[in-house]
């Protein structure tokens, strides 16, 4: 219904399948970050399709390995889900992944 009535503005950059997990609102740059599968999105809050920057932050491939060593599925499971993300300061966020089972947390300049 949104979509019919032209009250939305889907995402485009999911095409990758991606499982979308946390959200953080920036609204004082006007940002949206979502953490997914494997990667964060950078979003600008007036068109979601412009300008989107992408982070890739996948689990180690020896961290994959043991998670499907211990009968863990490898594409629902043995990934680096997005977890948390938190403000730090004005000029950082702090971000944790699960890290196909082994998590592993980080910071990031929101340049």
């Amino acid at each position: 219904d949104l979509l019919l009535s032209n009250s939305c503005i889907p995402f485009l950059g999911s095409t990758e399948g991606l499982d979308f997990r946390t959200l953080l609102l920036d609204e004082e740059r006007g940002r949206l970050l979502i953490g997914a599968k494997d990667h964060i999105f950078l979003l600008n809050l007036v068109d979601v399709n412009k300008n989107v920057k992408k982070i890739y932050w996948p689990a180690a491939k020896e961290k994959v390995e043991l998670c499907k060593l211990a009968g863990k599925d490898a594409h629902t499971e043995c990934a680096n889900f997005i977890r948390v993300l938190q403000p730090y300061n004005r000029t950082h966020i702090y971000v944790c992944g699960t890290g196909a089972f082994h998590p592993l947390c980080g910071y990031i300049e929101l340049g």
